[in-house]
């Protein structure tokens, strides 16, 4: 996404309709789910090896087209993978493209997911398994849920599709978690979550150095200072609870003075 200090003016989309970029997105990851899925029989995994992101062949191998490939892929295992991050897919991204256009919303969404790759092979030959390998959009669709939460940081998100929360809020717990979990896990089993914390991490310091142009309409929400500020405020207050119980253990002593 490479916001202009033009006017922005993005191509109009009705609120009914779906924007291409997002629309597909949802046909080619599906195409490719199907395809996968087909080829099973057949030997899916020289599809596996030429497109997924194995950090060991992307370096060693210089398969440098995996950290986007990878993007295409999700496991024919787990029909779950591919479902949440095509509906989160459909949620969030179409918001945000018809705000940013098709160029810049498609943009955003491979930067943040090469940018969750790279983290991937990154991490992987400094924490963990070079050899394990990842797929799925995840890395892209956290960096959206990054933007949704910055661009609108007071709508209502069903977590867990039952409780409402502020977008931004929804976004510290997925970021919290994804950090956690990365912490927590060793080995190759982790990569994953390096990936949904990339996406997040590429996202967020891109829309940030990107916050005063023209593609951000209103105030961008900043996820560091707003802790920060909590932080203040949380300390200001024990400090006051602090003087206030000084104070009334100083009155009580003095009513005792003979």
């Amino acid at each position: 996404m490479a916001l202009s200090s033009r006017p922005y003016a993005p191509r109009s989309y009705s609120s009914g309709s779906l924007p291409p970029g997002v629309k597909w997105l949802l046909i080619t990851n599906s195409a490719m789910y199907v395809l996968y899925f087909s080829l099973m029989a057949a030997g899916a995994g020289h599809l596996l090896n030429w497109a997924g992101l194995v950090p060991a062949q992307t370096v060693g191998g210089l398969r440098i087209w995996q950290p986007v490939t990878y993007l295409f892929l999700h496991s024919a295992a787990s029909f779950w993978h591919i479902l949440l991050n095509m509906l989160t897919l459909y949620m969030f991204g179409a918001d945000l493209e018809r705000q940013w256009g098709t160029r810049e919303f498609l943009r955003y969404y491979f930067l943040c997911g090469i940018g969750a790759g790279v983290t991937v092979v990154v991490a992987s030959f400094l924490f963990g398994n070079p050899t394990a390998m990842t797929i799925g959009a995840s890395g892209a669709i956290y960096g959206l849920l990054m933007a949704f939460g910055m661009l609108y940081p007071d709508r209502q998100i069903l977590f867990s599709f039952l409780f409402p929360i502020p977008a931004k809020y929804f976004v510290l717990i997925l970021g919290a978690i994804a950090f956690l979990s990365t912490v927590g896990t060793s080995g190759g089993g982790g990569v994953s979550h390096v990936a949904h914390l990339g996406g997040l991490v590429c996202g967020y310091f891109y829309l940030r150095s990107r916050r005063r142009r023209a593609g951000f309409r209103g105030r961008a929400w900043d996820a560091p200072g707003w802790l920060s500020r909590q932080y203040k405020e949380w300390r200001l207050r024990r400090a006051k609870r602090k003087f206030e119980v000084y104070l009334r253990e100083h009155r009580s002593a003095k009513r005792d003075e003979p």
